[in-house]
């Protein structure tokens, strides 16, 4: 299907066993393909921060990852999307089809916390590991030139809110096929944080049951608010 556009982003109405196949695709072809998992707090920064919206806008698959975009799909472009393919389960589906056939470098969160993760993937789905690194860096150079040396066929970046700014800027010299912005996925392999149990799932509540636990998460709720009012604002003003 044609991409969609939403508040002026791209979006791949995509499910995740065509995300998953387009993925494979992209493993077996030269060149480094970016994936964004499409949520509506990235939806909401991308207003205001030009890099973003053009690394979301060059990036070759966008997916969407969470309720309010699907819904935002629906009210503005009548597409009735069938599920969401978010960052985690993106990641493990993509750990459980794949497995040993990947050289995965894992980059983000706290020291450590890469590094457990990455023992959890090849425990207990084969994979293989081309490397890790902590998030908390600031020489960037020197981070692309390991990642590129490790020869990874995927580079997961658990990179918070410069994560898709930074794939899309060193693009061309990361040396993998696919790099994929996952955020807080690595905290979830390396067991630093519980994913929300499955009834959140099946009521598309999950982010409300994360929110509600993590305070530091509460100002972030603003950003939900305000995406609901843009889409609100496009769909009978514009």
């Amino acid at each position: 299907m044609e991409r969609l556009e939403l508040l002026g982003l791209p979006l791949d109405p995509i499910s995740m066993r065509e995300a998953l196949e387009r993925i494979q695709g992209f493993l077996a072809e030269p060149g480094t393909r970016q994936v964004v998992t499409l949520n509506p707090e990235i939806t909401v920064r991308a207003q205001r921060d030009p890099a973003l919206a053009r690394a979301i806008r060059e990036a070759e698959l966008v997916t969407p990852d969470g309720v309010g975009v699907l819904w935002a799909a629906r009210t503005l472009c009548g597409a009735r999307l069938s599920e969401r393919v978010t960052g985690v389960d993106l990641t493990l589906e993509l750990f459980r089809r794949l497995g040993p056939k990947l050289r995965v470098f894992f980059l983000g969160g706290r020291p450590g916390v890469a590094e457990r993760a990455a023992a959890r993937a090849q425990a207990e789905w084969g994979v293989r590991v081309a490397g890790s690194h902590h998030g908390f860096f600031q020489d960037e150079a020197a981070v692309v030139g390991q990642i590129r040396e490790a020869q990874a066929d995927l580079l997961l970046a658990g990179l918070g809110e410069r994560q898709e700014v930074f794939l899309h800027r060193h693009k061309p010299h990361l040396g993998v096929r696919v790099a994929i912005g996952v955020g807080g996925t690595l905290d979830v392999l390396a067991g630093e944080a519980r994913r929300a149990p499955e009834w959140t799932h099946r009521l598309g509540v999950e982010w409300l049951w994360r929110v509600g636990l993590d305070p530091k998460r509460w100002p972030r709720a603003g950003r939900l608010a305000r995406f609901v009012g843009l889409v609100w604002r496009a769909r009978f003003f514009h």
